[in-house]
């Protein structure tokens, strides 16, 4: 499917102004969300199939990130990049949006989300701005995701927050950098930064664990999550000197310490201090991370933390399972393991794509 101003206009191009606007395109096939810039300079949430054919796509007001899907697959959630004043819920079923809805005064979405193991609650990684603190917002997908609460995430400037394995615990990487809307997009605190990974209780928002990194590596912002090999693995943004070299992925099993992972450095140091997404495989036997700033994607086996393909990829950012390997987005297009499967020239792809 080619886009073209015409097409997009079909598609909604007033955007979030309509009450509700709608997917265009068939109906059957959803297998990735993600979102996009066009060519004319606006933004895009984007429903692909499983060969990368775009299914259907809606106009967002501003840029998007993350998305989340529920368990049943029938919902799923975009949200605005940080910091963000809009999350847009789209039916998967009949592909149109469902409802538009913001976080509250003083409350702003970091980009991303996750739902309940039984999909009736959504979580929302939000930034309390006035108190330099961190909190999951807490919305209520029954009921037109009516906010309902919020619990402390034990951090600062948290970003992605995920459900693990057993349904009943939130991983939770906070960033550690503090941010304001008076000053958007300023980090204001890198000389303090303190980044963590957050346990919580997935019923009562209790804290079951935070691990914190040692104190030589308080400038590595944790920012992307995924479980394999029954650990937690993570990917980070190195807020330090550039001629530093550093590992940006490790490994986190609750009680212990975090271990950057041992991969040779000139690999990382391809990276340019940067990861910007983080994947298991279907039966988490790999993992993948990749660096948009770096241009390529590292797969890593699970069990060994062995690095197991080095794949360049232009704007590589965006990763989600597919089958035994993994879908990539750089740019234009779209990658199957090592080898290209679409390039859509009328849009670049934006950083995440979710697996539906």
């Amino acid at each position: 499917m080619r886009l073209n101003r015409r097409t997009l206009l079909a598609a909604g191009a007033a955007g979030l102004a309509l009450p509700v606007g709608g997917w265009a395109g068939p109906t059957h096939g959803a297998a990735f969300v993600t979102c996009c810039r066009t060519t004319d300079g606006r933004y895009a949430a984007v429903l692909l199939s499983r060969d990368g054919a775009i299914l259907a796509i809606e106009i967002l007001k501003d840029r998007g990130h993350g998305a989340a899907v529920s368990a049943d697959r029938s919902c799923a959630v975009v949200f605005a990049r940080r910091p963000g004043h809009f999350a847009v819920a789209f039916d998967l079923a009949r592909l149109h949006r469902t409802i538009l809805f913001a976080p509250p005064p003083g409350r702003l979405f970091y980009g991303h989300g996750l739902f309940s193991a039984d999909g009736k609650l959504l979580f929302a990684t939000e930034n309390d701005y006035e108190g330099e603190r961190g909190v999951l917002g807490i919305y209520d997908a029954t009921d037109g995701f009516r906010r309902i609460g919020e619990w402390d995430t034990h951090g600062i400037g948290p970003h992605e927050a995920i459900l693990m394995a057993d349904g009943r615990t939130i991983c939770v990487a906070n960033g550690g950098i503090a941010t304001h809307p008076d000053y958007p997009r300023q980090k204001l605190n890198l000389a303090t930064m303190a980044p963590s990974l957050s346990y919580l209780d997935a019923r009562t928002g209790d804290l079951i664990d935070r691990a914190a990194l040692p104190s030589a590596l308080f400038q590595l912002s944790i920012r992307h999550l995924t479980e394999a090999s029954d650990r937690i693995w993570f990917g980070g943004q190195y807020e330090g000197s550039r001629s530093d070299s550093v590992g940006l992925v490790g490994t986190h099993r609750r009680g212990q310490d975090p271990i950057l992972v041992d991969a040779p450095a000139r690999l990382f140091d391809t990276l340019n201090h940067y990861v910007g997404s983080v994947a298991s495989n279907r039966d988490g036997t790999q993992v993948a991370v990749a660096s948009p700033r770096g241009g390529r994607i590292l797969v890593f086996d699970a069990r060994t933390a062995k690095v197991v393909a080095d794949r360049p990829l232009a704007d590589a950012c965006g990763v989600a399972p597919s089958g035994d390997d993994f879908m990539q987005s750089g740019g234009p297009d779209l990658i199957i393991g090592a080898e290209p499967l679409a390039r859509h020239a009328d849009l670049m792809w934006d950083n995440h794509l979710r697996a539906v």
